[in-house]
């Protein structure tokens, strides 16, 4: 094995169990995200899955955090219009 494959496999083991779980949580969200992307143009619950993506992914990366704080605002926001609109 050359010298630079040698460098490049020994910086993609996971040494640690908690690497490996940071690796499967990565993993299944981008997954699920991808999963969810596709739903938005085909029939499915993209409303559900890409929430759950993102809440999996925002524990590891800032802008999956943010993103997802974006979706519940809105979310919120909305639930708010028409519940003042139902109490009218």
């Amino acid at each position: 094995m050359s010298p630079l494959l040698k460098i490049v496999f020994s910086r993609l083991t996971v040494t640690t169990l908690r690497q490996a779980k940071r690796l499967v949580k990565i993993v299944i969200g981008f997954t699920l995200l991808i999963i969810g992307l596709v739903m938005i143009v085909t029939p499915g619950p993209a409303t559900v899955v890409i929430p759950l993506a993102l809440g999996i992914l925002a524990g590891e990366f800032l802008w999956a955090k943010w993103l997802l704080n974006k979706f519940n605002y809105g979310l919120t926001r909305l639930w708010g219009i028409r519940w003042k609109r139902r109490r009218h």
